[in-house]
């Protein structure tokens, strides 16, 4: 009697044609082992059905394109549109006749390696297969959308046969004499376009790779450009590298300018905290906000109550940071100092407007302190 691990590897060794012979052997065998491997083959044979009868659906757009007359048609599609930084790549793939490739599909619902091990699969079986590369530089010359059109113009004057119909995912390809036809969702629903996304998403990846062993600080190895969390804390620290799409990184780095810039607000003012404090200032609040202006520091020497300023600067090109509290700001804080008074009931107090001066130097922060900087 066969063992139940000899069934087992004889089942592994089943085409989906045998599944079926498979079960009906092994249907009286009432070892609980057997009758497992006999529902296995039950419930790979359903799978592969569905399967097979998923291929034959995402033959249809080849299908209607041989009708026409057409024979060798070109599926493309495109990756990297959406990244911060690296190329947009663009694939073709000529397929022979109602060919299949069984596990084809859209290149994002499959795993890294079912796509590395199926693009060397339509590569092997493929009539013709190229890919278009457009650069970073030229998408922030000609912009992306054009780029994506040039880098499919490339692929397609690649292949080493031209083909007479192309079948592109959701687009029309511009300054193209071939026949063509765009399907929305076409990497999902044509062979073709499905072929084509895997080989442009295999090839554009193995790129990113490569590039993020020459700028590691952008984790490019796990993101391949994309705007992820690390990368923008890379961008952050380090600034961008030349593979960026400068293009594509204006409004992160305006966003990080200003995040920037509040951080160094915020390290200003606690500096002033502290030497105030040093001086003998009372703080009472600090970052006081109203609809007219707004107090960085609110303080008491004595019985004078003190608004001040603070302002700092790591260059004096325009003036020392005291002259940057022009009259408009002045005016503003001043809006903000009437405000706060009435709320705490202190019109009758004593008050001077201030600046705490932050200069920064050679990575050194100094602090000056100047009284009745300005008046109501």
């Amino acid at each position: 009697m066969e063992s139940i691990a000899q069934i087992k590897a004889k089942l592994a060794q089943c085409t989906h044609a045998q599944l079926s012979q498979f079960w009906e052997e092994y249907a009286n065998d009432t070892r609980k082992g057997v009758q497992n491997l006999v529902s296995s083959a039950h419930k790979r044979y359903d799978a592969e059905e569905k399967e097979l009868l998923r291929m034959q659906t995402m033959l249809q757009y080849e299908r209607a394109a041989y009708e026409k007359g057409y024979h060798s048609i070109a599926g493309i599609d495109e990756v990297g549109r959406g990244p911060l930084a690296g190329p947009v790549v663009a694939a073709a793939v000529i397929l022979p006749e109602n060919h299949t490739i069984l596990g084809v599909d859209d290149s994002k619902k499959l795993s890294a390696q079912k796509r590395e091990s199926l693009a060397e699969q339509i590569k092997a079986e493929s009539i013709a297969w190229a890919v278009g590369i457009v650069s970073h530089t030229r998408i922030d010359e000609i912009n992306i959308l054009q780029a994506t059109y040039e880098a499919m113009r490339q692929a397609i004057s690649q292949l080493a046969i031209q083909p007479d119909y192309i079948l592109a995912d959701a687009v029309h390809i511009p300054q193209l004499a071939i026949p063509q036809e765009g399907i929305v969702k076409g990497d999902a629903k044509s062979m073709s376009i499905a072929a084509a996304s895997i080989i442009a998403k295999v090839t554009r990846d193995a790129m990113m790779e490569e590039l993020a062993e020459q700028y590691p600080e952008y984790d490019f190895a796990s993101n391949k450009g994309y705007g992820s969390q690390k990368h923008i804390a890379g961008i952050a620290a380090h600034g961008l590298c030349p593979i960026h799409r400068r293009s594509f990184v204006k409004k992160i780095m305006e966003q990080i300018e200003q995040e920037n810039t509040s951080q160094k607000g915020n390290l200003s003012e606690a500096l002033a905290v502290r030497q105030m404090q040093k001086l003998g200032y009372t703080i009472l609040a600090q970052n006081y906000r109203t609809a007219q202006g707004e107090i960085d520091i609110i303080a008491k020497q004595g019985d004078t109550l003190v608004f001040t300023e603070v302002k700092a600067r790591s260059q004096e090109y325009f003036g020392t940071p005291a002259e940057a509290v022009d009259r408009k700001k002045q005016q503003k804080i001043i809006a903000a100092a009437r405000q706060y008074l009435a709320e705490n009931k202190m019109e009758d107090i004593a008050c001077r407007f201030d600046v705490a001066e932050i200069k920064r130097e050679n990575g050194q922060s100094y602090f000056r302190y100047l009284e009745n900087a300005f008046w109501e």
